[in-house]
């Protein structure tokens, strides 16, 4: 019998999200490791998965209409597919599904393309760029004051747990990456504690381990691979 779902992964922020959100809901799956370092992600065979040649994303063996496999790029989009299929961490009434999304989307748009510029000009720029580190740093202190801010006296991003708090934690994991100190956010730290304490997030942590992450020493060949000339991770 199939797994319900091929994970197609690399230990990063992005996938790491959504193989929590997987651990979450206990459903079974196969990781299909995507080595980003030797440019997997360019393959043909992941293209016609992931035509951004990004990861993550998933094939779902077992799709609710019974009928073909269905597969899914972006990891909000993973996200959402999967809270919607098992009707979980995803409130389906429309004041609850409104806030989820959109954290969710502040994640997409803000928190991860912030901290991965600020991640990029402190670890893999191959030229120290003070102005880019400065620029990206401030605007990631600014993102995370504003989740500091909304956790005030919640537990949570929304009233329960939900694929917004995934999306978040996969970048909070990276924060001394991104030059943050969760000191400084003590709401923040909380949040990200009770999350980091859950089965499923130490599970996430485990298989992590496993898979190598990408290195800030790397070569230029390697730097050519990841960035195709571009700043993005």
């Amino acid at each position: 019998m199939n797994n319900e779902i091929d994970l197609y992964y690399s230990a990063t922020p992005n996938g790491h999200k959504v193989l929590l959100a997987l651990e979450e809901l206990a459903i079974p799956y196969n990781i299909r490791f995507i080595d980003i370092e030797k440019g997997d992600q360019f393959s043909a065979e992941f293209d016609r998965i992931s035509p951004n040649n990004r990861i993550p994303a998933i094939v779902d063996n077992t799709p609710l209409d019974h009928s073909n496999p269905i597969s899914v790029f972006e990891s909000a989009a993973i996200l959402v597919y999967l809270a919607e299929k098992h009707q979980k961490f995803l409130d389906t009434s429309i004041r609850g599904r409104t806030e989820t999304m959109q954290w969710l989307f502040w994640q997409m748009a803000g928190l991860g393309p912030m901290a991965g510029q600020a991640h990029h000009f402190i670890h893999y720029a191959p030229v120290y760029i003070d102005y880019g580190i400065k620029r990206y740093v401030a605007e990631c202190a600014r993102l995370y004051g504003v989740l500091n801010k909304r956790l005030t006296n919640r537990e949570y991003l929304v009233e329960d747990y939900s694929i917004a708090d995934m999306a978040c934690w996969g970048w909070v994991m990276r924060h001394h990456r991104h030059n943050q100190n969760l000191d400084d956010f003590p709401n923040i730290k909380r949040w990200y504690n009770s999350i980091e304490a859950r089965p499923a997030a130490q599970n996430t942590r485990k298989i992590a381990r496993k898979y190598s992450g990408v290195s800030s020493d790397v070569s230029d060949e390697t730097r050519e691979v990841l960035f195709k000339g571009s700043s993005q991770i």
